[in-house]
C-alpha cells in the first residue's frame, strides 16, 4: 500500500475513532462502554502496529482535548497506545497471506483477551485508581464484568467486518 494511502486511511479511521469514543459511547467515571475498538483494530489489521499506535495514542490524545470527559490523564493515552500495538503486532496481515480464518480468529482472541484483561482491567483500573483515589480492587471489580461482555462482542464485530471488507480492502488498498 502505498504511503498517501496509509497516511489517508490513517486519518480516516482516526477521525472515526473520536467520533465513536467521545459521541457513541456511554462513559462513567468508572466505566466506559464503546465502539472504538473498531477503528483501531481495523487499523491493526490493514496498517500495522505502528499505525494502531499512533491512531489509538492520537485518537485518545485529540479527543480529550476536543471533547473533554473529566481530567486529561495521560495514562489513558498509554493504555490506548499500548492496545493499539497489541492490536497490531497480533493483527496486522500480510498481503501474502490466504483467507486463514481460523488462524486469524485465533489471533483476534488472544490480542482482545490481552487488551481487555491486562490494559483495559488492570492498567486502567490503576490509572482511575490513581486519579480518583478509589480502592485499587472496587474499581478493578466494577470494570471486569464490562470487559467480560465486550469480549465475544469484539471478536464477532472484528471478525465480521473484517471479513466483510476484505476484497474491498484487497481490491483498493493493496494496489499501488
Amino acid at each position: 500500500m502505498s504511503k498517501s494511502k496509509k497516511i489517508i486511511l490513517s486519518a480516516f479511521l482516526l477521525a472515526l475513532l473520536i467520533v465513536l469514543s467521545r459521541f457513541a459511547s456511554i462513559q462513567t467515571q468508572l466505566l466506559v462502554i464503546s465502539t472504538s475498538f473498531i477503528p483501531i483494530m481495523m487499523s491493526a489489521i490493514w496498517l500495522g502496529p505502528k499505525y494502531s499506535t499512533l491512531i489509538a495514542a492520537l485518537g485518545d490524545l485529540i479527543g480529550a482535548i476536543l471533547f473533554p470527559f473529566g481530567t486529561y490523564f495521560p495514562g489513558f493515552t498509554l493504555s490506548a497506545a499500548i492496545s493499539g500495538f497489541i492490536y497490531g503486532i497480533f493483527l496486522y496481515q500480510n498481503s501474502e497471506q490466504k483467507n486463514m480464518d481460523w488462524k486469524f480468529v485465533l489471533k483476534l482472541v488472544i490480542s482482545s483477551v490481552l487488551v481487555l484483561g491486562i490494559v483495559n482491567i488492570f492498567i486502567t483500573s490503576f490509572w482511575l485508581h490513581i486519579l480518583y483515589g478509589k480502592a485499587y480492587f472496587t474499581v478493578l471489580a466494577t470494570r471486569v464484568l464490562a470487559q467480560v461482555i465486550m469480549l465475544p462482542i469484539q471478536i464477532i464485530v472484528i471478525f465480521s467486518l473484517e471479513k466483510f471488507t476484505r476484497p474491498y480492502v484487497k481490491k483498493y488498498l493493496k494496489e499501488d
